[in-house]
Protein backbone atom coordinates (compact mmCIF):
# COMPACT_ATOMS: atom_id res chain seq x y z
CA UNK A 1 0.00 0.00 0.00
CA UNK A 2 1.27 3.68 -0.60
CA UNK A 3 0.32 6.17 1.49
CA UNK A 4 1.53 9.81 0.71
CA UNK A 5 2.55 11.99 3.89
CA UNK A 6 1.69 15.96 3.70
CA UNK A 7 4.80 17.37 5.20
CA UNK A 8 3.98 20.16 7.17
CA UNK A 9 7.04 21.45 9.12
CA UNK A 10 10.61 21.01 9.71
CA UNK A 11 12.05 19.77 12.94
CA UNK A 12 13.61 22.26 14.95
CA UNK A 13 17.17 23.27 13.63
CA UNK A 14 18.50 22.75 17.33
CA UNK A 15 16.93 18.75 16.95
CA UNK A 16 17.69 17.94 13.67
CA UNK A 17 21.41 16.55 14.66
CA UNK A 18 19.49 13.96 17.02
CA UNK A 19 15.90 13.55 15.40
CA UNK A 20 16.76 14.20 11.57
CA UNK A 21 13.29 15.06 10.26
CA UNK A 22 10.02 14.26 10.34
CA UNK A 23 10.37 12.60 6.83
CA UNK A 24 13.09 10.67 8.72
CA UNK A 25 10.88 9.99 11.70
CA UNK A 26 7.54 8.45 9.45
CA UNK A 27 9.84 6.17 7.76
CA UNK A 28 11.04 4.77 11.17
CA UNK A 29 7.81 4.27 13.00
CA UNK A 30 6.23 3.04 10.10
CA UNK A 31 8.77 0.70 8.76
CA UNK A 32 8.90 -0.76 12.49
CA UNK A 33 4.68 -1.14 12.12
CA UNK A 34 4.39 -1.81 8.66
CA UNK A 35 7.65 -2.79 6.78
CA UNK A 36 5.14 -3.42 3.69
CA UNK A 37 4.41 0.11 3.47
CA UNK A 38 5.51 2.38 0.96
CA UNK A 39 5.35 5.93 1.65
CA UNK A 40 6.06 8.83 -0.50
CA UNK A 41 6.94 12.58 0.36
CA UNK A 42 5.15 15.64 -0.36
CA UNK A 43 6.45 18.70 1.42
CA UNK A 44 3.13 20.61 1.32
CA UNK A 45 4.58 23.15 2.84
CA UNK A 46 6.98 23.91 0.22
CA UNK A 47 3.85 24.30 -1.83
CA UNK A 48 4.52 20.63 -2.77
CA UNK A 49 1.17 18.66 -3.38
CA UNK A 50 0.24 15.44 -5.35
CA UNK A 51 -0.66 16.04 -8.79
CA UNK A 52 -3.53 13.98 -8.16
CA UNK A 53 -4.70 12.41 -5.55
CA UNK A 54 -4.61 8.66 -6.93
CA UNK A 55 -0.94 8.83 -6.93
CA UNK A 56 -1.46 6.91 -3.23
CA UNK A 57 -3.90 4.97 -1.86
CA UNK A 58 -3.84 7.23 1.36
CA UNK A 59 -2.90 10.07 2.57
CA UNK A 60 -1.40 11.06 5.97
CA UNK A 61 -0.82 14.81 6.97
CA UNK A 62 1.85 15.42 9.38
CA UNK A 63 1.43 17.57 12.59
CA UNK A 64 3.07 21.70 12.60
CA UNK A 65 3.92 24.22 14.55
CA UNK A 66 2.01 27.13 12.57
CA UNK A 67 -1.68 26.84 13.00
CA UNK A 68 -4.71 25.85 10.39
CA UNK A 69 -5.89 29.23 10.68
CA UNK A 70 -2.54 30.81 10.10
CA UNK A 71 -2.69 32.68 6.10
CA UNK A 72 0.04 31.08 4.39
CA UNK A 73 -1.08 30.19 0.75
CA UNK A 74 0.37 26.61 1.37
CA UNK A 75 -2.34 26.12 3.98
CA UNK A 76 -4.69 27.18 2.62
CA UNK A 77 -3.62 24.91 -0.37
CA UNK A 78 -3.83 22.18 1.73
CA UNK A 79 -6.99 22.88 2.88
CA UNK A 80 -8.05 22.60 -0.82
CA UNK A 81 -6.57 19.58 -1.37
CA UNK A 82 -8.48 18.12 1.79
CA UNK A 83 -11.64 18.85 0.42
CA UNK A 84 -10.47 17.06 -3.08
CA UNK A 85 -9.72 13.93 -1.53
CA UNK A 86 -12.95 14.13 0.50
CA UNK A 87 -15.00 14.83 -2.96
CA UNK A 88 -13.24 12.14 -4.73
CA UNK A 89 -13.37 9.56 -1.61
CA UNK A 90 -9.74 9.15 -1.19
CA UNK A 91 -8.76 8.23 2.03
CA UNK A 92 -7.33 10.89 4.24
CA UNK A 93 -5.95 10.53 8.21
CA UNK A 94 -4.40 13.96 9.67
CA UNK A 95 -2.22 13.86 12.62
CA UNK A 96 -2.49 16.98 14.56
CA UNK A 97 -2.30 19.59 12.49
CA UNK A 98 -3.59 17.57 9.87
CA UNK A 99 -6.85 16.77 12.56
CA UNK A 100 -7.71 20.43 12.96
CA UNK A 101 -6.99 20.78 9.16
CA UNK A 102 -9.41 18.07 8.69
CA UNK A 103 -12.30 20.40 10.91
CA UNK A 104 -11.42 23.37 9.29
CA UNK A 105 -11.40 22.08 5.70
CA UNK A 106 -15.06 20.31 6.00
CA UNK A 107 -16.77 23.55 8.19
CA UNK A 108 -15.59 23.10 11.46
CA UNK A 109 -13.34 25.69 13.62
CA UNK A 110 -10.07 25.65 15.11
CA UNK A 111 -9.41 28.20 17.74
CA UNK A 112 -6.59 28.57 20.59
CA UNK A 113 -7.81 26.12 23.17
CA UNK A 114 -8.34 27.52 26.44
CA UNK A 115 -7.04 24.66 28.37
CA UNK A 116 -3.57 25.53 27.28
CA UNK A 117 -0.89 23.35 25.87
CA UNK A 118 -1.11 19.90 25.62
CA UNK A 119 2.26 18.43 25.79
CA UNK A 120 3.25 14.83 26.99
CA UNK A 121 1.54 11.80 27.22
CA UNK A 122 -2.10 12.61 27.50
CA UNK A 123 -4.99 9.49 27.33
CA UNK A 124 -8.24 9.63 25.94
CA UNK A 125 -11.03 7.40 26.16
CA UNK A 126 -12.38 5.48 23.07
CA UNK A 127 -16.52 5.95 22.68
CA UNK A 128 -16.76 4.24 19.56
CA UNK A 129 -14.89 0.86 18.49
CA UNK A 130 -15.03 1.21 14.67
CA UNK A 131 -13.80 -2.67 12.46
CA UNK A 132 -10.44 -0.82 11.78
CA UNK A 133 -9.18 -0.53 15.50
CA UNK A 134 -8.13 -3.91 15.93
CA UNK A 135 -6.98 -5.16 18.71
CA UNK A 136 -9.43 -3.09 20.17
CA UNK A 137 -8.55 -1.03 23.10
CA UNK A 138 -10.73 1.77 24.98
CA UNK A 139 -8.60 4.18 26.40
CA UNK A 140 -5.17 5.09 24.28
CA UNK A 141 -2.33 7.28 25.33
CA UNK A 142 -0.54 9.26 22.99
CA UNK A 143 2.53 12.04 22.76
CA UNK A 144 0.75 15.40 21.93
CA UNK A 145 2.04 18.96 21.32
CA UNK A 146 -0.97 21.82 20.18
CA UNK A 147 -1.86 24.86 21.54
CA UNK A 148 -5.47 24.75 19.36
CA UNK A 149 -8.27 22.57 19.37
CA UNK A 150 -11.34 21.90 17.69
CA UNK A 151 -13.72 23.95 18.87
CA UNK A 152 -16.90 23.44 16.49
CA UNK A 153 -17.30 20.41 14.72
CA UNK A 154 -17.73 20.07 10.60
CA UNK A 155 -20.93 18.89 9.74
CA UNK A 156 -21.26 14.71 9.77
CA UNK A 157 -18.44 14.52 11.93
CA UNK A 158 -18.37 11.72 14.28
CA UNK A 159 -16.31 12.11 17.70
CA UNK A 160 -14.62 8.79 18.45
CA UNK A 161 -12.19 9.44 20.99
CA UNK A 162 -11.94 11.81 23.47
CA UNK A 163 -11.18 13.77 26.81
CA UNK A 164 -11.94 16.30 29.53
CA UNK A 165 -8.91 18.56 27.83
CA UNK A 166 -9.48 17.65 24.43
CA UNK A 167 -12.98 16.90 23.65
CA UNK A 168 -12.21 16.03 19.87
CA UNK A 169 -8.93 13.60 20.45
CA UNK A 170 -10.39 11.43 17.33
CA UNK A 171 -13.25 11.94 14.59
CA UNK A 172 -13.95 10.17 11.69
CA UNK A 173 -15.91 12.25 8.66
CA UNK A 174 -18.15 9.59 6.16
CA UNK A 175 -16.11 6.55 5.32
CA UNK A 176 -12.56 8.12 4.25
CA UNK A 177 -11.68 10.87 6.34
CA UNK A 178 -10.41 10.45 9.82
CA UNK A 179 -8.42 13.09 12.23
CA UNK A 180 -6.44 12.59 15.45
CA UNK A 181 -5.05 14.75 17.77
CA UNK A 182 -2.50 12.79 19.01
CA UNK A 183 1.15 12.20 17.50
CA UNK A 184 1.94 8.19 17.49
CA UNK A 185 4.56 8.95 15.42
CA UNK A 186 6.56 10.71 18.06
CA UNK A 187 8.75 9.16 20.42
CA UNK A 188 9.54 9.40 23.89
CA UNK A 189 12.96 11.32 23.67
CA UNK A 190 11.79 14.10 20.59
CA UNK A 191 8.70 14.76 23.08
CA UNK A 192 10.97 15.68 25.99
CA UNK A 193 13.72 17.56 23.56
CA UNK A 194 10.67 19.20 21.85
CA UNK A 195 9.11 20.81 25.40
CA UNK A 196 12.66 21.69 26.35
CA UNK A 197 13.37 23.23 23.52
CA UNK A 198 9.64 25.06 23.68
CA UNK A 199 10.15 26.58 27.16
CA UNK A 200 10.33 29.94 25.89
CA UNK A 201 6.63 29.55 24.63
CA UNK A 202 5.27 27.01 27.08
CA UNK A 203 4.70 27.29 30.60
CA UNK A 204 7.18 25.98 33.09
CA UNK A 205 4.63 24.07 35.32
CA UNK A 206 2.76 22.54 32.08
CA UNK A 207 6.83 21.63 30.82
CA UNK A 208 7.41 19.71 33.71
CA UNK A 209 3.96 17.60 34.07
CA UNK A 210 4.61 16.74 30.27
CA UNK A 211 8.04 15.39 30.71
CA UNK A 212 6.97 13.90 34.16
CA UNK A 213 4.12 12.06 31.93
CA UNK A 214 6.67 10.20 29.52
CA UNK A 215 7.34 7.57 32.20
CA UNK A 216 3.46 6.27 31.28
CA UNK A 217 3.27 3.66 28.02
CA UNK A 218 2.04 4.76 25.00
CA UNK A 219 -0.04 3.60 22.06
CA UNK A 220 1.83 4.76 19.09
CA UNK A 221 2.27 1.66 17.52
CA UNK A 222 -1.16 0.19 18.01
CA UNK A 223 -2.94 3.49 16.82
CA UNK A 224 -0.32 3.61 13.63
CA UNK A 225 -1.99 0.24 13.09
CA UNK A 226 -5.51 1.36 13.57
CA UNK A 227 -5.07 4.39 10.85
CA UNK A 228 -2.98 2.15 8.13
CA UNK A 229 -6.33 0.14 8.58
CA UNK A 230 -8.83 2.91 8.52
CA UNK A 231 -7.16 3.53 5.15
CA UNK A 232 -7.27 -0.57 3.90
CA UNK A 233 -10.90 -0.32 4.89
CA UNK A 234 -12.05 2.98 3.60
CA UNK A 235 -10.30 1.79 -0.06
CA UNK A 236 -12.37 -0.89 0.23
CA UNK A 237 -15.99 0.42 1.29
CA UNK A 238 -15.72 3.12 -1.62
Amino acid sequence: MRIGILICDDVNPLLQDVHKSYEVMFTEHFGRVDPECELAFYRVIDGELPTHPDECQGYITSGSKYGVNDDFPWIRQLEQFVRQLKAESVPYVGICFGHQMLARALGGEVTLAPVGWGVGVHAAHVFKTQPWMQPEKHDIKLLVSHKDQISSLPEGADVLAGSAFCPTAMMQIGATMLGIQGHPEFCKQYSRDLMNVRRNIIPAEIVETGIHSLSEEIDGNLVTKWLLSFIRHANNVH
